[in-house]
């Protein structure tokens, strides 16, 4: 009897023990980590061939930190839907309608995957002239000349912030072409009174971008109005257009202060970067509170460069829920 009280009472030890021993409060904190994803730019030099590139040949880092790639795929086939909105800053000039014929071209050229639209930045939002359809030669006809005037509170980041925001929800991938000078006729700049500026709705339009998942690439076409001939203001909005388009992992594209001859050369580069595309996902750690994190890619294959958004959106994590 003595003899079984023991083994019961040591039974009952190792039960308590093991309970102590599986206590979450006494229990090494494993972080949680979630699948985020992002769509990603492969590019080569001009005449050589783009490689096969798979999951293992991407490096996704965070600081020092190495996140696990867990899929990247070209974004063709069944991944190849594409939402991609054209808008146009109706501060432009009128020359900007000779470019026209080669944005209905490249339009009328994308395949049946890619929704189309088109809208025009005045007054701080984006008026839509035509929403996202698959009717290529329908987006292509709401093309039309700019009005020439930016409105009351002309800004094309935060026109580009309010398009973001209206966006349809889609599984696609979301990008934007910009055509503008970049200038910021909101007077929102900082900087020096004649010399280089900062706009502050750069940074809010690329936020904005990185969490929603949108690129956002940039054709610079001068505008009306003494601004443009003012080498200042001008560097300055071709440099903040620039900038966005790098931390979203766009294309920017411009020569010099002038207005190109013509847009196809930019738009044919524009397409090429539309089809080397891939999606892109990877394991981040959460933190208490969602937000951007910033992270970096690279791969070991020579010749090749991958080019992205600078962070990506990571949701809470669920112990702080």
């Amino acid at each position: 009897m003595k003899h079984l009280n023991k083994q019961m009472i040591y039974s009952l030890l190792v039960v308590a023990g093991a309970g102590v021993g599986i206590s979450p409060s006494n229990a090494a904190a494993v972080p949680s980590k979630t699948n985020v994803k992002m769509t990603v730019t492969a590019s080569v030099a001009e005449g050589k061939r783009m490689p096969d590139i798979s999951a293992a040949d991407v490096v996704v880092q965070r600081g020092k930190q190495r996140l696990r790639v867990t899929g990247m795929v070209p974004a063709q086939g069944v991944h190849a839907g594409l939402d991609l909105f054209i808008v146009i800053d109706d501060a432009s000039a009128p020359t900007l309608g000779g470019q026209l014929d080669d944005l209905r071209k490249f339009i009328n050229a994308q395949p049946s995957t890619t929704a189309v639209g088109v809208g025009y930045m005045r007054n701080a939002t984006v008026e839509v002239a035509q929403g996202l359809t698959t009717d290529h030669a329908k987006a292509a006809n709401a093309l039309r000349l700019p009005l020439g005037y930016a409105g009351a509170y002309g800004s094309p980041y935060l026109s580009a912030v309010d398009l973001m925001k209206r966006w349809p929800d889609s599984h696609n991938r979301r990008e934007i072409v910009m055509i503008t000078d970049g200038i910021d006729r909101a007077g929102r700049s900082f900087g020096l009174w004649r010399g280089l500026r900062i706009n502050s709705d750069v940074d809010s339009a690329s936020a904005v971008a990185q969490r929603t998942g949108t690129i956002i690439h940039t054709i610079y076409a001068p505008a009306i109005g003494r601004s443009h001939h003012n080498y200042w203001e001008a560097t300055s909005g071709q440099m903040e257009m620039a900038r966005l388009s790098d931390q979203t992992g766009g294309e920017s594209f411009y020569l010099g202060l002038q207005a190109p001859v013509s847009f196809s050369s930019y738009l044919d580069q524009l397409q090429k970067t539309l089809d080397n595309q891939y999606l892109l996902s990877f394991s981040a750690v959460p933190e208490k509170k969602p937000g951007l994190q910033r992270v970096k890619l690279s791969t070991p294959i020579a010749g090749v460069e991958l080019n992205s958004h600078d962070a990506v959106w990571v949701p809470a994590s669920r112990q702080a829920e």
